[in-house]
């Protein structure tokens, strides 16, 4: 199953999956102003390439944004010819500056951003900025056009210059690029706190909060207004002098630390190959994982390297890592990619072991600057939950999936006693996932390699996009072209509404590239939707947004073919998406994912999952790639069979984690004498049947905790998942193949959790669409585990 996954990259910035923390993203000042137009112009292919025709030129004008000021050279109601709207583009086109950073674009750059632009276009921008937050400081007034508005610029201009930066640097990664983002991060998070502890900005937040204009304003104006006060709390805006200082230098460090771990990891994970030239030593993999291991190999200098005859090189990227420990019968090579996987980053110059034990004492500190016990209280303060609240959930859910997992674990030992293993009386670690395909494939008669070929990525894409249009009315179209792209793997693509008017963009970067992409998969915000932001007469900026994810890439002249789990991987990413897209929020600070409370935010990213077991939805998208024919019902009815398989020992991982990363951050002395490996093996005394290694130092790669925004917060997974587990009930509740009661619940659910954005509560968003508080039930039901008392 490979490491947790990361979800949405939320917040003012870029960065790590749910792609990262939901902070203001900001810098230092510079003792002189150059004020440079920031927001950007995209760049449309080289009209003058044979590549470019006039049609798919005129094609992508027309999917420009109403805003886009390249609509006035080819406004649609003249219907210029395309050599007209080439000219004029290419005019246009001459005026971009040289720091590609800077320029004026509607879409990032993302094609001609290099390491050397990122320290003078950063510096630069914070020097405006700089400027520009003092004259809102002496200006600043309790309005909304006085205070918010001018804000919501500020913040903003940053969050796409930076999270275009940040973006590159998780799937364009190198030593240049991380050596400019090294040198400028120092001043993003000075202006950052200096932004986040401004007492004029405060005051005046507060002042609209006390105001008796305070009850004439919409929900979502009030929602803001609280949660800049909570956040300004939060970054320190009541600390003075050597307090304030203290808490300054500890944010710097903490910016820091969590960059270097992030590194250590990607940079261990890279350092890992192994070179096989016999091929009995991979018997058991698969044609697919051959294929890429042999492609690897290609890539790493071994020109003549092909599936059948080798070399082969193994990695431990996540399509290659799964494929060895789900099929390799070789047990030696299994638990060498086991124990190298598992120990990532825990050695020699990638050790992030102090780097753990620097954050963590860094976090409590911290909190108890803000007057908080823990770090964990300082996370729960801008969340559904409260400390006590997860601790229960963790532990009810704990006390369903514990027999069901030590049964697993059962069934595993007698299965593997029937094949005559002789691991059967000794299973370890390295053992669990092979066996577990095996018996899966004898009980359900499933094997997960054999389904690849009806799980093309294209014909995956186009059921995604047809689920979308009948549930939520819209329509996704491909719009390479329209906007650059950092490689050419990746998608560009419109959505429209059902007018036919756009009303989002996204990127979607689908595969694994092991030396220059971080792993995991993640949605993240390049654009926010914004009425403050429109441009050109354009009544809102319509939101952008890219989808990430690292599936096993194409190989051959075959197209990339998925295993059943890179599907589900899919529409999660696309239902993050989705929320971001699809919001009718036009205040900026909470429309789409930003303004919703960590713990509420993977509702639909796991909803959109039930999806892949729905039979009509998954029948229109697995279709044989080579003779078009569908999935068999038999093999649907399996697969759904086996939804459920092992579900306790996967419910316990989750929790395993969930729990840890809770206890290190409540009740865990990093003063103490305890190391954090002696937490996180009394946390797997109760969470894990078969007892984790001595020398388990998964924590050192656990970057969703570590480098993300899920510090005293992944057991948000469990939480959301008890909310999308029951809003996925409302369209069982009508009937799955009743398609007119699915598209009108379909519609309630677009204009809800969809909709709605941060700009009321997450309780109150579900009950919109529910008619009630949510229940766990349907989640334990959908995972097939035992009922426990409500929660």
């Amino acid at each position: 199953m490979g490491p947790p996954r990361v979800g949405v990259g939320v917040g003012v910035g870029g960065g790590s999956g749910i792609g990262v923390a939901m902070v203001f993203l900001i810098v230092s000042a510079s003792s002189f102003l150059i004020r440079l137009p920031l927001v950007a112009r995209a760049r449309l292919p080289n009209p003058t390439s044979s590549s470019y025709t006039s049609r798919s030129r005129s094609r992508a004008l027309l999917l420009l944004p109403a805003s886009s000021p390249l609509r006035a050279f080819c406004p649609a109601s003249r219907r210029p010819s395309p050599a007209t709207c080439s000219a004029a583009y290419a005019s246009s086109s001459m005026a971009t500056d040289d720091n590609p950073l800077l320029a004026d674009f509607d879409f990032p750059p993302f094609d001609r951003v290099e390491p050397t632009h990122v320290r003078p276009a950063v510096r630069t921008l914070l020097a405006r900025l700089e400027g520009e937050l003092t004259d809102l400081e002496k200006g600043v007034q309790p309005t909304w056009g006085k205070l918010v508005e001018p804000l919501e610029r500020i913040v903003d201009s940053l969050e796409v210059v930076w999270g275009t930066v940040d973006h590159l640097k998780a799937v364009k990664d190198s030593s240049d690029l991380r050596a400019a983002v090294e040198d400028v991060q120092p001043d993003k998070v000075k202006f950052q706190l200096r932004l986040g502890q401004s007492k004029p900005i405060y005051q005046a937040f507060n002042a609209i909060r006390n105001s008796s204009d305070w009850e004439t304003l919409s929900e979502a104006r009030k929602r803001i207004v609280e949660a800049q006060i909570k956040e300004a709390v939060l970054s320190g805006v009541a600390l003075e002098d050597e307090q304030r200082e203290k808490f300054n230098q500890i944010e710097q460090e903490l910016e820091k630390l969590t960059q270097k771990f992030s590194e250590n990891v990607l940079d261990a994970t890279k350092k890992f190959e192994k070179l096989i030239t016999d091929k009995n030593e991979i018997d058991g993999l698969p044609a697919t994982a051959l294929g890429l291991a042999a492609q690897t190999a290609a890539s790493k200098g071994h020109e003549n390297a092909s599936a059948e005859n080798g070399p082969w090189i193994i990695t431990l990227d996540a399509p290659s890592y799964i494929a060895v420990m789900q099929h390799a019968r070789n047990r030696a090579l299994r638990e060498e990619v086991y124990r190298a996987y598992l120990t990532r980053a825990s050695s020699g110059d990638l050790d992030n072991t102090n780097i753990i034990s620097q954050i963590l004492k860094l976090r409590l500190e911290k909190a108890k600057l803000l007057g908080y016990k823990n770090y964990a209280e300082v996370s729960m303060a801008q969340k559904m939950a409260t400390v006590d609240r997860v601790e229960e959930l963790l532990e009810k859910l704990r006390a369903a999936s514990w027999d069901h997992a030590v049964k697993d674990m059962e069934d595993l030992k007698a299965f593997a006693k029937e094949s005559a293993s002789p691991e059967a009386n000794d299973l370890a670690h390295w053992d669990l996932s092979f066996w577990s395909e095996r018996l899966r494939e004898s009980k359900y008669d499933i094997n997960e390699e054999d389904l690849r070929p009806y799980f093309a990525l294209p014909k995956v894409m186009d059921g995604l996009f047809s689920l979308a249009n009948r549930l939520f009315g819209v329509s996704v179209e491909p719009a390479d072209g329209l906007a650059p792209v950092w490689n050419s793997d990746v998608k560009f693509y419109c959505v429209k509404d059902s007018s036919n008017s756009p009303v989002a963009y996204f990127y979607f970067d689908p595969y694994s590239r092991p030396s220059e992409k971080r792993g995991g998969a993640w949605m993240n915000v390049v654009f926010s939707r914004s009425r403050v932001l429109a441009r050109n007469g354009s009544p809102v900026r319509l939101p952008v947004a890219h989808m990430v994810c690292n599936q096993t890439p194409p190989v051959g002249d075959k197209p990339s073919l998925m295993t059943f789990r890179e599907v589900e991987t899919v529409f999660h990413e696309f239902g993050h998406a989705l929320q971001h897209m699809l919001t009718k929020q036009d205040e900026g600070f909470v429309s789409g994912i930003r303004g919703v409370e960590w713990d509420a935010v993977e509702l639909p990213s796991q909803f959109m999952e039930n999806w892949c077991y729905h039979k009509n939805t998954l029948l229109s998208i697995a279709k044989h790639y080579e003779t078009g024919e569908l999935l068999p019902e038999e093999i649907y009815a399996k697969l759904v069979a086996a939804k459920n398989f092992r579900a306790g020992t996967f419910s316990l991982r989750q929790i395993r984690f969930a729990s840890v990363d809770m206890e290190l951050h409540t009740t865990y002395d990093p003063n103490g004498s305890l190391s954090i490996y002696d937490v996180d093996r009394r946390v797997a005394e109760r969470t894990q049947v078969l007892a984790p290694l001595p020398e388990d130092k998964f924590l050192c790669s656990f970057s969703h905790i570590f480098a993300g925004g899920y510090a005293a917060g992944y057991y948000s997974y469990k939480w959301a998942e008890v909310l999308s587990a029951d809003a996925f009930s409302a369209f069982e509740d009508v009937g799955l193949d009743n398609e007119k009661a699915i598209e009108e619940t379909g519609r309630r659910f677009r204009e809800t959790v969809l909709a709605l954005g941060g700009g009321k509560s997450p309780l109150e968003v579900f009950v919109s669409f529910r008619g009630r508080e949510p229940s766990p039930e349907a989640l334990l039901r959908h995972n097939g585990l035992l009922p426990v008392a409500a929660l």
